[in-house]
């Protein structure tokens, strides 16, 4: 996890404001860097004066070392790169330690030699370099956001992957200079937009965006600006290049007859397979930090990972998941957060009225149900359940900290789903005693954290995919996951990055790796939901080939396919478990006015 800040100006080095300095540290405590970069004017339209500026931190997870950032190419001493990201895979082939490097070559070898002498081609040739980018970049799996400039060539480029997985803002100022940046100073200043998650940015310093722009450039400040899509994964065979970037399109058939889905199913096996694959990249060899022993508050060793745990289907699927992966030695965090609301909670007289209000938050209620089953499934970890509790009064102490990380999002319904995240994430809460009769402070080590985030999506987990069955059958939901499956890269977690990050820990999505989301985009949809299953009369279903199959049989129609995984896994409990948004789960909803609507812009 790094934080990113580039600034291109005709005038002078810009450089982040103290507050940005401050916000970008806290993404990345490990290291600091900055680098100034004088564009040289080679073309007779190249502005004059052109200064770039970087300044990046560095959270380090990857490799025994820590790389700084900017990075300078140690081949090409002329590329400069910032890399937020996660390299998981890259043409199939896991990177052996930091991708940093591996990243910074891949893409000078896709810059190399690219722009001609003749002057009147430049155009097309930066539309080249793009290309080449953006098909490198379809080779890697894994969360990003990146600046990456060639001096040489006066081109600059950037973007995020096609999921918008990790955060970066542009800004462009009234003198034409432009900004990207992992997160926004407001309200010290203004315009922030998120850069869209559809592709690679090529800007041109060496023209400006006064003369003639081909069909296929637009503006960004005084420079012309190209966008070149990814690569996807059907686009056909490719000599030079393996996309691993599934298209977002929904396989909307519906079959004459189908076999319920029980806990045996091939399709819950398959998820089973690629879950594990996915959960097993994101969570093995997470490197010490200085922090991680300094406190140590039991007998057991501190954790590296932590859960976003809600005690959710999606949350608790992970943990399981997460338990056959790790040696038993290590133990794993289950940050669970729950909120003081003034709507619901009009009085506590005394400390005990208190904390039972925290207990009584559904979430809480479903937290502790699915740490009790985990405990009992998997008795030989040590499963650290961290009770996070927040009182009105500190609620709004970092409402505008809070504020200012989301932007530019801007409505209640982001501000209260931000608040659970970003306290959730802080990590600061208490652990209960065995005899249950005392609670401790504890702040988790974890700088990795899982979240479940992608399941309702990919799966049908939302109740507006069940109000639509009802409705219209299976047209009607598979035009609402089609919906869903269109704007993945257009949801929140640029949001969801910049609010989380700001603690210096990551967020890992494997609901959202590459392979699992290609398999849920090509699944008939009656191998990922239940519905119809009693309803329609040509389902042909055979006899249940066991008796854990036959229970599993009767599980709610929504994420079917998950719940029967759970179920394969042994949560029973949580396989039955109800979806709850997490802005009402956690009660951070309507906290100050109970009749706003989520869609209300914040005052």
């Amino acid at each position: 996890m790094c934080g990113i800040f580039c600034s291109v100006s005709c005038r002078e080095p810009i450089s982040p404001s103290p507050t940005l300095q401050e916000l970008l540290q806290q993404r990345g405590p490990d290291a600091i860097g900055d680098l100034v970069v004088q564009v040289p004017g080679k073309h007779h339209d190249a502005p004059i004066n052109q200064h770039i500026k970087f300044y990046s931190s560095v959270l380090s997870l990857r490799g025994d070392n820590t790389v700084r950032q900017p990075h300078k190419g140690q081949h090409h001493p002329k590329s400069t790169l910032c890399w937020n990201g996660e390299a998981w895979e890259i043409s199939g082939q896991r990177p052996d330690g930091n991708d940093t490097q591996l990243i910074s070559d891949l893409l000078r070898t896709a810059l190399a030699g690219k722009i001609a002498d003749d002057t009147g081609s430049r155009a097309e040739a930066v539309s080249c370099i793009a290309t080449e980018v953006a098909n490198t970049l379809s080779t890697v799996a894994g969360p990003y956001a990146f600046v990456a400039y060639d001096h040489e060539l006066g081109v600059l480029c950037f973007g995020r992957d096609f999921l918008g997985r990790r955060s970066l803002l542009t800004r462009f100022t009234e003198y034409g200079d432009f900004l990207l940046s992992s997160v926004s100073d407001s309200p010290e200043s203004r315009g922030w937009s998120e850069v869209e998650a559809d592709g690679v940015y090529c800007v041109d310093l060496q023209r400006t965006a006064d003369g003639a722009l081909t069909d296929d450039e637009t503006r960004l400040g005084r420079y012309p600006l190209i966008r070149i899509p990814y690569r996807f994964t059907d686009d056909g065979p490719s000599e030079n290049h393996s996309s691993v970037i599934p298209r977002l399109s929904l396989n909307k058939h519906i079959p004459s007859s189908w076999e319920t889905l029980r806990s045996s199913a091939a399709p819950v096996s398959r998820l089973h397979e690629l879950l594990q694959a996915s959960v097993s990249l994101r969570i093995l060899n997470i490197p010490d930090h200085p922090g991680l022993h300094d406190a140590p508050v039991d007998e057991h060793a501190a954790a590296r990972l932590a859960i976003l745990f809600s005690g959710g289907l999606d949350c608790t699927v992970l943990a399981r998941l997460a338990h056959d992966i790790l040696p038993t030695s290590e133990s794993i965090d289950l940050l669970n957060v729950a909120f003081q609301n003034p709507r619901i909670h009009k009085s506590t007289e005394s400390g005990q009225d208190s904390q039972t209000a925290y207990e009584l938050c559904p979430d809480r209620i479903t937290g502790r149900a699915a740490h009790a089953e985990l405990q009992r499934v998997c008795p030989d970890r040590h499963w650290r359940f961290i009770a996070i509790n927040i009182p009105y009064d500190e609620t709004m102490q970092h409402r505008q900290r809070v504020i200012n990380l989301m932007q530019p999002h801007n409505t209640e319904m982001d501000l209260s789903i931000s608040y659970a995240l970003y306290f959730a994430a802080r990590g600061i809460g208490s652990l209960t005693s065995a005899e249950q009769t005392a609670t401790k402070p504890y702040t988790t080590a974890a700088r990795v954290l899982l979240s479940g985030l992608g399941a309702d999506e990919i799966f049908g987990g939302y109740q507006r995919h069940t109000t639509a069955y009802n409705r219209l059958g299976f047209p009607g939901l598979l035009d609402e996951l089609e919906l869903d499956v269109a704007r993945l890269g257009k949801r929140n977690l640029g949001r969801d990055d910049r609010v989380i990050s700001h603690w210096g820990r990551e967020v890992r999505f494997p609901f959202l790796d590459e392979k699992v989301v290609m398999w849920a985009l090509r699944a008939p949809v009656v191998e990922k939901c239940g519905f119809g299953e009693e309803k329609e009369g040509e389902a042909r279903v055979e006899e249940a080939g066991s008796e854990d199959d036959a229970a599993s049989q009767g599980l709610t129609p929504e994420k079917k396919v998950l719940r029967c995984l759970a179920w394969r896994l042994g949560m029973r409990g949580v396989a039955r478990e109800k979806k709850r948004a997490i802005q009402f789960g956690a009660r951070t909803a309507k906290m100050e006015k109970g009749r706003t609507k989520g869609t209300e812009l914040l005052s």
